[in-house]
């Protein structure tokens, strides 16, 4: 905005009012502000067609517990699900990890190292990993042959 002339005749910046509220600044003109305006608008639409998404999504996934869908299809579906079954599988696999570190006499970031480059190597979940090898310390077997459990997936593994 150009500077109007003062009746004392020194230029002075125009009073804005209400516009300082709407974001306009001393250097905006209508056209930037309108401009600025429609961007708002349009990111408001699009951040309400994602929480109508999300909200259609969630719907589906309260339709398919309360149809009794298979476990599998729901955990497929929703994120918070999926969460909530990582969370199950979380205490075997810190079982796993502390015999790993008994074993290797090694810290809990190396032990879950060589768990996850062992389930890399076999293809084969983490814990679906991590679960075997706690059967396999629990089992009567293992305490009975005298030896310690037997980890050769995640012994043959090269250490740090």
């Amino acid at each position: 905005m150009s500077r109007l002339p003062h009746p004392s005749g020194l230029t002075r910046r125009p009073k804005l009012g209400n516009f300082v509220s709407m974001g306009w600044g001393p250097d905006d003109s209508p056209p930037e502000v309108t401009s600025r305006l429609e961007a708002a608008r349009l990111e408001f639409d699009a951040q309400a067609r994602r929480f109508e998404a999300a909200k259609a999504r969630l719907q589906v996934t309260l339709d398919q517990v309360r149809e009794g869908r298979p476990q599998r299809e729901i955990l497929h579906n929703s994120a918070f699900a999926r969460l909530q079954a990582r969370l199950e599988t979380m205490p075997v696999i810190e079982q796993a990890k502390g015999i790993l570190m008994a074993q290797h006499r090694c810290g809990p970031d190396e032990a879950f190292d060589l768990l996850r480059r062992a389930s890399q190597s076999a293809n084969v979940r983490i814990n679906v990993l991590a679960e075997r090898l706690v059967e396999q310390v629990a089992s009567p077997e293992s305490q009975t042959n005298g030896g310690g459990p037997s980890t050769a997936g995640v012994r043959s593994l090269p250490s740090r």
